[in-house]
């Protein structure tokens, strides 16, 4: 990208969103202060990608001086990040967070900084992240402010930091993550002394809180290049410390032999999964997660047979229990967790489909164990074939798309995504004449199975296998 695209960008979209940038800048601007857009927000307006209509400010305004001016001018007013020196206020649907020129100092313990207001731009800007993110817009001049070449640096698609590397992340370790989450989002290759430090210091990262860890996790994985900043996170040592199953896997062959490891075969399906997601739909975190972790389970479970192959058996069930200890650690939702722990405990189950001997049973629990995850659960199944034979992978492809045809054949016929046994609690209860209790959830289970194995039951065919269940359990109905 040129510097002239790039400014030509930032016009455009400073022209969008002017209105309220020019009003603020003004309302400043009477109170004798200086408004500058900054941050992420000239870079992405540098990219053509200013998304969100959430803006970046900084200002030589003190905290109360931004609160007093934006407190009458704002639709929604917020201190919450005042004693940081911010605020926030939103105007006509656009989110601006203004923030007073910072000139931090931080102990390196923890990452918590000692609040230092800063008197300029350039303090301001030296203590940021990145050179990409160390530019800034003067709104009175429309004066460009760019004292470390972060336009060069976003035109070279390069990450460095303003100060040394080794400043600025024993400043906030959690940049580091911001390295690969930005080679992820942006497409940007960090510079060769920003990888020397991330690798050096990548035990910093112990910290950052599990929360922040995750957030950065999620925004890597959501990004639109996620293998470069997955490769980054393993080669630099910080996976070793935030998701160590990931590097465990690199010297794990897989069963095939058409990779190198189990690593570079999760990074393919990884890749593959988010080829199938729909088209002008948001990226599916959960899929990405159970896409990248599918496999977690095979170091535990390798075994080398004779012949000199290897085997993994179980490695589905390993790694369903991993996924779930490992996502806990790092604060993910219950449901999010148990959704990507249950496609790593379905992911395999489609191989014992074979040609399409599954009975209609088989298919009926295929869809009701995977519930609302079906629609991922053939993302991922289908993403999981990673043979470099051609005519291998059609073949599962076909097989695949005919079970496929299957469930939405008998989802024609019965119900499936609302499988349910063919008489309820209430009429089990009248039938046998049982007060609630486990007895009753005993029958609607049994009467499930059979709903599973049989399809739809007739009431009379319904009751009259209650009835034998009841026999069998010494339950004399009345």
């Amino acid at each position: 990208m040129s510097r002239t695209s790039a400014a030509q960008n930032a016009v455009v979209e400073l022209l969008r969103v002017s209105p309220v940038a020019d009003d603020l800048a003004a309302r400043f601007a009477r109170a004798g202060h200086s408004l500058y857009l900054v941050g992420g927000s000239v870079r992405d307006a540098m990219l053509g990608r200013l998304h969100g209509n959430d803006l970046d400010f900084t200002t030589d305004a003190r905290p109360e001086q931004i609160l007093a001016l934006v407190s009458p001018w704002g639709d929604a007013v917020w201190d919450t990040g005042i004693a940081f020196g911010t605020v926030g206020a939103s105007k006509g649907g656009i989110v601006c967070e203004i923030t007073t020129f910072r000139s931090d100092a931080y102990d390196r313990v923890t990452r918590n900084p000692e609040v230092r207001f800063g008197d300029t731009v350039e303090d301001d800007l030296v203590r940021r992240d990145f050179t990409v993110n160390a530019m800034a817009i003067d709104l009175s001049s429309r004066a460009f402010i760019d004292p470390h070449d972060g336009m060069s640096a976003l035109g070279d698609r390069v990450l460095d930091t303003p100060a040394t590397p080794q400043e600025s992340f024993a400043d906030d370790p959690l940049r580091m993550l911001r390295a690969a989450r930005f080679a992820s989002q942006l497409g940007l290759t960090p510079a060769p002394r920003v990888v020397e430090a991330m690798t050096s210091m990548s035990a910093e990262i112990a910290r950052i809180t599990p929360e922040r860890v995750q957030a950065e996790l999620s925004k890597l994985l959501c990004g639109k290049f996620p293998r470069r900043g997955v490769e980054l996170l393993v080669d630099t040592g910080l996976a070793a410390h935030v998701l160590p199953e990931l590097p465990a896997m690199r010297l794990e062959i897989d069963e095939h032999h058409q990779h190198k490891d189990v690593y570079e075969h999760s990074l393919v399906v990884l890749d593959q999964a988010i080829d199938l997601e729909e088209e002008g739909t948001e990226p599916d975190l959960v899929l990405r997660l159970a896409a990248l972790l599918h496999d977690i389970g095979k170091p535990d479970t390798r075994r080398h047979v004779e012949g000199g192959g290897v085997s993994f058996h179980h490695h589905e069930v390993v790694g369903a229990k991993m996924v779930r200890k490992r996502l806990r650690a790092l604060r993910y939702s219950k449901d999010l967790t148990e959704d990507v722990a249950k496609l790593v405990f379905l992911h395999l189950r489609f191989h014992g489909y074979g040609k399409g001997e599954w009975t209609d049973s088989a298919v009926r629990r295929y869809v009701t164990d995977a519930g609302d995850l079906l629609p991922r659960l053939h993302k991922l199944v289908r993403a999981d074939c990673t043979t470099r034979n051609r005519r291998k992978a059609n073949a599962l492809q076909r097989t695949y798309d005919g079970l496929e045809e299957r469930i939405a054949r008998i989802a024609e016929e019965e119900d499936l995504a609302r499988v349910r046994p063919d008489l309820d609690g209430n009429e089990i209860m009248r039938l046998l004449n049982l007060p609630p209790g486990p007895l009753v959830g005993q029958a609607w289970r049994h009467l499930k199975e059979l709903r599973l194995d049989r399809g739809p039951m007739d009431h009379d065919e319904a009751i009259a296998a209650l009835r034998e269940w009841a026999e069998e359990q010494g339950i004399a109905p009345a």
